[in-house]
C-alpha cells in the first residue's frame, strides 16, 4: 500500500514537470526560417471535442481582433497576429519581461480531418473557433 501512494506521488510529480516544461517551451521565441526574417511566441490553447465537432481556444491578450489572421486547411488551424509591445515608462529599467510581445504563430493539428470552419468569435482576449463535423452523404 505504501509503495502505490510512493508510485502515485512520483507520478503527479512527473505529470507536474512536464507540464512546466511545456508552458516553458511556448514562452520561448521560435525561429520561423529565412523567409519569414522573424521569431514568434506561441499562445496557449486549449481544444474540446465535442459530439458535433471541436472547439478551440486560444488565449490571445492584448491582440487586435483586427490584427488576427485564421486559416484552416486539411485538418489544421493556423491563428496569426501580432501584439505590439508595451512602451516603457520613461526612466524606467526593465526587471522582468515574462509578457511575449512581436508576432504570434501558432498551427493546431486537429485529429479529426472531417471538420468545418463554423465561426471565429474574439472576446475579452480569448479566440473562439468551432468546428463542425462534415457529413457524408450517401
Amino acid at each position: 500500500m505504501a509503495s502505490d501512494r510512493y508510485y502515485g506521488l512520483m507520478w503527479d510529480q512527473a505529470l507536474e514537470l512536464c507540464e512546466r516544461a511545456e508552458r516553458l517551451h511556448r514562452r520561448f521565441l521560435r525561429y520561423l526560417g529565412p523567409r519569414s526574417g522573424d521569431l514568434a511566441w506561441e499562445a496557449p490553447v486549449d481544444i474540446q471535442e465535442t459530439r458535433d465537432g471541436c472547439v478551440v481556444l486560444v488565449a490571445l491578450p492584448g491582440v487586435a481582433e483586427k490584427d488576427i489572421e485564421l486559416h484552416f486547411d486539411r485538418g489544421e488551424l493556423t491563428v496569426s497576429a501580432v501584439r505590439p509591445s508595451a512602451p516603457a515608462e520613461p526612466g524606467a529599467m526593465i526587471r522582468r519581461l515574462e509578457i511575449p510581445y512581436g508576432r504570434f504563430f501558432r498551427q493546431v493539428a486537429l485529429s479529426t480531418p472531417d471538420l468545418a470552419l463554423l465561426s471565429a468569435r474574439y472576446d475579452n482576449g480569448c479566440l473562439e473557433v468551432r468546428f463542425g463535423r462534415l457529413t457524408l452523404s450517401k
